[in-house]
């Protein structure tokens, strides 16, 4: 999707500091981009979105997002701790981007999710994997599991931390997108804990965050970025204002700079090339569906949440608004089911879909009342 390049003004702001420009960063700066409002669902750019590339450390979010969905089920503790290998630690303790784990240490999972989050640990990837699923291998097939149930088709991971592997872990701006949503939105108390800090420190080290946008863009607050050789340079951020919460990916950068310079740049014309407005609040009426053999022919769909669409800034504001569901929906229906999606189509902007929840219990009917609807069904 072709976009204008948006100034945003002056070369610095009020305080002094540089202001970043908001553009749609050039194909050779970010091959691969893709740009998503959370609030509304849609997709405000897409470059190669689905083309498959190698995340690197990109990966240690879902490893993160596997923790965090270990410990909401009560099968991993923050104050669990786990003892190093031997063999762990002298495989890790000096590759790549690490914590610093001695020998012989026993660490929570509190603080390996802070290592992993802040630092990209390699090392407190294995130590964790290791730890929670009793091997590399258990954790890697739950990582997967959780891909396939997040629908991220286009995914498949090998290692915990992203560490080269002959190309067996691959994704795709998409797929990280998706992952990125589920964290933030499944999890929101443990994202708000472990990303978008500024650094962490460990033994005795100090290290810096080497997210692009923390403290350099506001309400910027994650998540990660990747290099190998194979991979380039990439990053999946998000950023939120005013309620409002952008997420973006850029990858197969061919210099930091690049991809840093481009990732602001998305994130800022995202937010300032567009306008949202609400269209439903939480517990609005939006239509209704139709069901078979109930009490009632009919059950009325709310808002789970507030429903927004997304505009082009200073473009009319056209929107077209469907319901999606596969009907008649079968008698019994329980209230609260999301069994319907409402499109909502921008000019401009490709359509997105956001689900809706059925408002009452419809119990299915009885003999008497299914004679009466198929009576009225034969008059109608």
């Amino acid at each position: 999707m072709l976009a204008p390049v948006i100034a945003l003004g002056a070369a610095t702001n009020a305080g002094g500091a540089p202001r970043i420009e908001a553009a749609v960063p050039a194909p050779d700066a970010a091959p691969i981009a893709f740009l998503v409002d959370v609030s509304s669902g849609q997709i405000l750019m897409e470059r190669e979105a689905d083309r498959r590339f190698v995340p690197a450390s990109i990966t240690k979010v879902m490893t993160l997002y596997l923790a965090f969905e270990l410990i909401e089920a009560r099968k991993l503790q923050l104050a669990q701790t786990f003892t190093v290998r031997p063999e762990t630690f002298k495989e890790w303790h000096n590759k790549g981007s690490r914590m610093f784990v001695p020998k012989d240490a026993r660490i929570s999972v509190d603080d390996l999710l802070m290592g992993i989050a802040a630092v990209s640990a390699n090392d407190g990837s294995i130590i964790l994997a290791e730890g929670a699923a009793g091997s590399v291998d258990g954790w890697v097939a739950l990582m997967n599991r959780k891909a396939r149930d997040l629908g991220m088709n286009n995914s498949h991971f090998g290692t915990p931390n992203g560490w080269m592997d002959e190309g067996r872990t691959f994704t795709t701006a998409r797929d990280l997108t998706t992952l990125a949503r589920a964290i933030i939105t499944r999890h929101p108390s443990k994202y708000a804990r472990y990303f978008g800090r500024e650094g962490f420190k460990y033994n005795n080290i100090a290290q810096a965050n080497h997210d692009p946008m923390i403290g350099v863009v506001d309400g910027a607050d994650g998540l990660k970025t990747g290099f190998t050789n194979e991979a380039g340079y990439g990053f999946l951020g998000s950023a939120k204002r005013n309620g409002r919460r952008l997420i973006m990916v850029i990858a197969a950068s061919e210099r930091p700079q690049f991809r840093n310079k481009a990732a602001r740049e998305l994130i800022e014309w995202g937010f300032s090339a567009h306008d949202i407005k609400p269209l439903f609040y939480k517990g609005n009426e939006v239509g209704f569906a139709e069901v078979q053999d109930g009490a009632s022919d009919r059950v009325a769909l709310l808002a789970p949440g507030t429903i927004n669409a997304t505009f082009p800034a200073g473009a009319p504001r056209n929107v077209k608004l469907t319901i999606h569901y596969e009907g008649p929906l079968q008698a019994p229906v329980a209230k609260g089911e999301r069994i319907a999606e409402l499109e909502i189509q921008v000019d401009g902007l490709p359509p997105s879909r956001v689900p809706l929840m059925t408002a009452d219990d419809v119990p299915k009917a009885g003999t008497f009342q299914r004679l009466y609807n198929g009576i009225a069904g034969l008059i109608s």
